[in-house]
């Protein structure tokens, strides 16, 4: 995506989401260098977060803290594509006939602001990261609310609304997933870390 067109994102929404538009990404293109260069950025910031300052990741050492770097990485990369899905089939909410090349668009842009999250991380301060929490979340409510019209060409208010509604209800329960995601993961790497105590007895 070019640069100027997710300035324009944060700052002239409207204007960014129509130029995005205009432009006429790919799948491919926005997946590969959108989507995985994000993801992949708060993975490493992740890592290098917990290895630097330590916190709740802190207790696994480098080995097992890139394993969860890693699956971090993985479960982001497919839950793009799968939230894509799902809004595809919620645009019967709004009488829209969504592609799934619209609902990738929107998908793949809307959690922008949520994957710089982790470069806060590099402040050990809860309450910079609990701010940083709350601006994320709704820059990207904000990206999915001016998204809609613009990118399924929703002309009705009330319509786009329903949808933006849908697609915000979905994208929770998608974080939720994600977090619990992380939790098994970080289960199961906790369990490695027993596995050469139990082989020596």
């Amino acid at each position: 995506m070019n640069p100027l067109t997710l300035f324009k994102l944060f700052f002239t929404p409207t204007t960014g989401w129509n130029a995005l538009v205009k432009s006429r990404p790919s799948i491919h293109g926005l997946y590969l260098l959108h989507v995985i260069p994000f993801a992949l950025l708060a993975s490493v910031m992740l890592y290098f977060s917990a290895s630097s300052h330590g916190g709740v990741l802190g207790i696994f050492p480098g080995k097992k803290l890139a394993l969860v770097a890693i699956a971090f990485f993985l479960v982001q990369l497919i839950a793009v594509p799968a939230m894509a899905v799902i809004i595809r089939q919620l645009g019967e909410i709004a009488d829209t006939q969504a592609s799934f090349k619209d609902s990738f668009i929107l998908a793949a842009v809307a959690p922008t602001p949520l994957w710089f999250l982790p470069i806060i991380l590099v402040v050990p301060n809860t309450l910079v990261l609990l701010a940083a929490l709350v601006l994320a979340l709704l820059a990207s409510a904000g990206f999915i609310y001016y998204g809609v019209p613009a990118v399924f060409k929703i002309k009705e208010q009330g319509h786009a609304i329903l949808y933006f509604g849908g697609i915000l209800i979905a994208g929770v329960v998608a974080a939720g997933f994600l977090m619990i995601c992380t939790l098994v993961i970080w289960s199961a790497v906790q369990g490695l870390q027993f596995a050469p105590k139990l082989a020596g007895l």
